[in-house]
């Protein structure tokens, strides 16, 4: 077993000898503020979103060995398997933690890499009011919601801003004096809270189903889901409906009313059946994130009234005549 010190040196080698295996318009892109995503293609090409600008290809290329190399240098550092049999790293970038997801043949004809930054100064509500990508109302409301201890959902397809757009309800100040608790696969969550703790996913062994119950031990006061993909949403339904609310979580989805429908296939994966009415009384508010030209905004929000059949009661966020209340409560508001 290596001693502590030899440990450190180890893991500073495999860090230093990773970024030398970035170069050019990579590496560029890695050190830009204003860089989200860098992508490279198994054609070779290299493609970066720029905050405001949208994707644009580079013209420089990236051949098959340097990508191949910088694969296998990733799985290397997080001590993952990569070869024919094991053709797919998901794993962050050592030291700075930016989230990686590379593919080897033969999931893909040639190597190619994604790379997700975090935000360099998250985002604030205010800011996206600022930028035009909030309704003023909108977030007025989002506040009152967390103040209220709802449960939000923000949905929304691949590099909508889901992430990023939660980071920005978790620095409100309904947080900050809170003990919260957040689960994700990779560390991409902020929170304004000092009562904070952070889980990561491990292999089967801790699983996000696995997480959800085990925070019910740890007396959280909301429960953060950095994304539900799987059966865990019944399991955070669940956590939500029977004393903890005030939590928050992202999905995939086409639209608000859409993420009713996912989170529906996602928890029947542990249940067999949709459980309507446990998602309609968990889920109190529905943000839908789109991305048009490379800019992420908030298209839509929804309150979730109730189920009538097999039809969710839904309103949009700001036409309700009340929209601090929680089922069963009233508290007047703007």
């Amino acid at each position: 077993m290596q001693s502590p010190s030899k440990y450190c040196e180890t893991s500073a080698r495999r860090q230093t000898m990773l970024r030398s295996a970035f170069r050019g318009a990579v590496a560029a892109a890695l050190d830009a503020d204003d860089v989200i995503e860098v992508l490279a293609n198994p054609d070779g090409s290299i493609w970066i979103e720029r905050t405001g600008v949208g994707l644009m290809r580079e013209i420089e290329t990236l051949n098959a060995d340097a990508r191949e190399r910088i694969i296998r240098l990733v799985a290397n550092s997080v001590g993952e398997r990569c070869d024919r049999a094991n053709p797919v790293v998901s794993a962050e970038l050592p030291g700075s933690g930016e989230r990686f997801e590379g593919l080897l043949p033969p999931v893909s004809e040639a190597p190619c890499f994604a790379i997700r930054k975090p935000a360099a100064a998250p985002f604030t509500l205010d800011d996206y009011v600022m930028s035009g990508a909030l309704a003023p109302a909108v977030a007025d409301a989002l506040r009152s919601l967390l103040a209220a201890r709802a449960n939000i959902v923000i949905a929304g397809g691949t590099s909508s801003g889901k992430t990023t757009f939660t980071n920005a309800l978790l620095a409100e100040p309904a947080f900050a004096d809170e003990r919260v608790v957040l689960l994700e696969d990779t560390r991409e969550l902020k929170c304004a809270a000092k009562n904070a703790v952070a889980l990561r996913t491990h292999g089967d062994h801790a699983s996000l189903s696995r997480l959800v119950r085990s925070t019910m031990r740890l007396r959280p006061d909301r429960i953060i889901v950095g994304e539900v993909r799987g059966p865990e949403a019944l399991d955070l339904l669940k956590a939500w409906n029977t004393g903890h609310p005030g939590g928050v979580t992202t999905l995939h989805a086409n639209s608000a009313e859409g993420a009713l429908s996912r989170l529906e296939q996602l928890a029947a994966e542990a249940t067999g059946a949709p459980p309507q009415r446990l998602i309609a009384d968990a889920v109190d508010v529905i943000v839908f994130m789109s991305r048009r030209d490379g800019v992420r905004r908030v298209e839509e929000a929804l309150r979730v009234i109730g189920v009538d059949g097999d039809a969710y009661e839904c309103a949009p966020l700001c036409e309700l005549k009340i929209v601090t209340e929680l089922k069963g409560e009233t508290h007047e508001g703007g």
